[in-house]
């Protein structure tokens, strides 16, 4: 793997989802509009719903998000990225570059639960440790599902029924971590959870460097 190659693979991603602002745009909103009508519906908020929602929330959001990693391009232009990029590469750019666009995402999420509702969170490190491993897992397996279904007609369909179910270990890691930075819990075991979203997050990073490849020659 060439860390100039992803980098410039980075940035050309980046420039492509700039030039389509209202899918940017459309993210922010879902985003927003989801946290206003918890606003409205609920008016209050406990601690415990608040973290739960938070999480739901982050997670269609990232579903909507990532869908597209990639159809972004045509055909064509990946058969050029094909004879001139390693697929190592090309993958590992396209988890970098969702990992920073979920994290913009988890940060917006979370000032505009924090306006509309309640601010809950105690220990903003911990908190934030949990948005980046989140960010992390949830963006490899995502992105991972998408290359393998990059050549479905049914794409947003199938990455549902194929990535929520892989998603729910790092969900319910995420739900018992974040409930720790906002002292629903005094749990001191949160180093070993630590550890197991990591360990889940490398080994699906891991299986996304080795079996996209195949998947990209087929």
């Amino acid at each position: 793997m060439k860390v100039s190659t992803i980098f410039a693979l980075v940035m050309k991603d980046l420039r492509i989802e700039l030039r389509d602002k209202y899918a940017i745009g459309a993210i922010l909103l879902y985003v927003v509009t989801s946290t206003f009508i918890v606003y409205k519906a609920f008016q209050s908020v406990s601690v415990m719903a608040w973290n739960v929602l938070f999480w739901i929330i982050f997670l269609f959001a990232a579903l909507n998000a990532l869908v597209k990693s990639f159809n972004q391009e045509s055909k064509n232009q990946y058969l050029y990225y094909y004879q001139i990029v390693h697929p190592g590469d090309l993958i590992v750019a396209k988890i970098i570059y969702n990992i920073l666009m979920l994290m913009l995402v988890s940060l917006i999420l979370y000032g505009t639960m924090a306006l509309f509702t309640i601010n809950p969170v105690q220990s903003l490190g911990l908190f934030f440790v949990c948005i980046t491993m989140g960010a992390i897992g949830v963006s490899t397996c995502f992105t991972f599902v998408a290359s393998i279904l990059s050549t479905q007609n049914n794409q947003s369909t199938m990455m549902a029924i194929l990535s929520l179910p892989l998603i729910i270990p790092i969900l319910l890691l995420l739900l018992n971590l974040s409930a720790g930075a906002l002292g629903i819990v005094n749990d001191t075991g949160f180093t070993a959870d630590l550890l197991m979203l990591a360990g889940i997050d490398l080994i699906l990073f891991g299986l996304a460097v080795v079996i996209f490849p195949v998947v990209w020659r087929s």
